[in-house]
């Protein structure tokens, strides 16, 4: 993933956590926020409660492939951050896949359809 579509610094993640959105899955915790850079940006979460760091880079690589198979469905210009909830570990892809696409209708971040 390049650098430019990560969110990497802890006072994005602060502010992000702060002044955005949220959603909630047993899987996933989806934090969002609008950006002035006009591209979407991710960031991903996952805490050492959920493993060591063969299984947290697991399920990060996961997170990220989800994202990004996903973007075309996303609006522009906003700044996520995923973060993995203890179940996320052991579920299927497809799972978190279906939690992933629940959070972003939720939090109207898919892009509308044209007719």
């Amino acid at each position: 993933m390049k650098a430019e579509v990560t969110v990497k610094e802890n006072y994005e993640f602060r502010r992000i956590y702060r002044k955005g959105k949220s959603a909630v899955s047993p899987w996933l915790v989806l934090y969002c926020q609008k950006n002035r850079q006009g591209r979407t940006r991710l960031g991903v979460t996952v805490s050492t409660k959920l493993g060591k760091a063969v299984v947290r880079n697991r399920v990060r690589r996961r997170l990220r492939e989800i994202w990004r198979l996903n973007q075309d469905v996303l609006q522009p210009g906003w700044d996520i951050i995923l973060v993995a909830r203890g179940r996320a570990v052991r579920t299927s892809y497809q799972k978190l896949n279906d939690a992933y696409l629940r959070l972003l209708e939720e939090t109207g971040l898919l892009r509308k359809e044209k007719e």
